[in-house]
């Protein structure tokens, strides 16, 4: 029978349970989960399979993909840029990247890029899923495009395309590739297990992805609306996360490989204020500006009510059921149910990742369990902030 491991404060051990019966049912395969408060971890926990036919245990250091959640560590390469002085988060993308306008896109700003707010959700004729593999090749075509609505009025989830345009920014700015910059400016001095893209040599203890049951769409969507283009125009499927072509592309919208305590390394960051063991990251300054309301809509290709600040999802229950009102946080999460919560008013950092894919957005079901638990133990005081 699958185990779990880790160290739990007793405080959360009503999580754990939770963990624990979800490893044993089966409705988890493997997974990780981590919460922090105030720097310290109160619970580290893994367990479970890193296969789907459940031979293989899930260790403390296997990683796995985590799709989207991999954009918290790419609105972070941008904030730092930011912080350093070579990139203004409010000029025209142009400044930077000459070759990028043209056909209504000269307005567009490094802001509009990290609140999904640019006009270039996806790619219109769609994107061949050989070509997702070329990245130059995939940018190129992307911004040839004119932008799907008035840049900086309304945020439509990106969902692969912020990758490339994030990705071509940074390459543009420093001369070096996203996952080159990520390594040496902030995963590697951070200490954090978090891949983009992952070295051959630590293929071994990637996890398998299993695909989530097939997307349900509401009756009367309009198939040629926004929502539904995007989601045609990006071309990956779940199985795709398998393969050498996803370890290797490193695009920082969905290839980071990572462990829900490596994940809750990096966005310690944001939930302390900028300090990371005992180094200065981002300045209190650029953390302030994650909560700088970019958009606040319905969105676009979610078709859920969210606000986005500089990079991230802020705010409480209208896009996540559980987050208490009336405390600092922002979020992000990934295809299938990985997730990163950071709650600056409870000093608290909570991470998941998974390798049996879920539905629904910002998190399954197996994520919301957890949180719901996490945020229990906080609401009633019992763990010490």
């Amino acid at each position: 029978m699958a185990q779990v491991h880790g160290t739990c404060d007793p405080a959360f051990s009503g999580v754990r349970d939770i963990f624990a019966q979800h490893i044993s049912s089966g409705n988890e395969i493997g997974a990780s989960l981590c919460v922090t408060i105030d720097g310290k971890t109160v619970l580290n926990l893994w367990g479970g399979h890193a296969d789907a036919a459940r031979t293989k245990p899930w260790q403390e250091n296997t990683i796995v993909p985590v799709w989207s959640t991999t954009k918290t560590l790419m609105a972070l390469t941008l904030l730092h840029l930011a912080d350093r002085g070579q990139l203004d988060l409010y000029a025209p993308v142009t400044k930077y990247w000459p070759e990028f306008g043209g056909d209504g896109r000269d307005d567009i700003q490094v802001r509009h890029f990290l609140s999904h707010s640019a006009g270039l959700p996806s790619w219109s004729p769609p994107l061949k899923l050989e070509t997702l593999w070329n990245t130059p090749l995939a940018t190129e075509q992307l911004i040839a495009q004119k932008p799907w609505w008035t840049p900086g009025t309304a945020s439509g989830y990106h969902l692969m395309s912020q990758g490339h345009l994030i990705g071509g920014l940074v390459e543009r700015v420093t001369g070096k590739t996203l996952g080159e910059y990520v390594r040496e400016e902030l995963t590697g001095p951070l200490d954090a297990d978090f891949y983009l893209p992952v070295p051959e040599e630590q293929w071994g203890r990637i996890a398998e992805m299993t695909a989530p049951e097939p997307m349900q769409f509401p009756p009367g969507l309009d198939m040629d609306g926004v929502m539904m283009r995007a989601m045609r125009g990006s071309p990956a499927n779940a199985e795709v996360s398998n393969t050498p072509e996803f370890r290797n592309v490193g695009v920082g919208s969905f290839a980071g490989f990572a462990n829900a305590a490596s994940i809750n390394r990096v966005l310690q960051t944001v939930t302390m204020r900028g300090v990371n063991r005992g180094k200065r990251v981002l300045s209190e300054e650029m953390i302030e500006k994650i909560f700088e309301v970019q958009t606040d809509n319905t969105d676009l290709v979610i078709g859920l009510p969210v606000r986005f600040g500089m990079g991230f999802a802020i705010g409480d229950a209208r896009t996540i059921e559980y987050l208490p009102a009336g405390s600092k946080m922002c979020f992000w999460g990934g295809w299938g149910g990985s997730i990163g919560i950071m709650d600056l008013g409870r000093k608290m950092t909570f991470t998941y990742a998974m390798n049996r894919m879920g539905t629904g957005t910002m998190g399954n079901e197996r994520t919301h369990d957890y949180g719901r638990a996490i945020y229990a133990v906080l609401e009633a005081g019992a763990a010490k902030l």
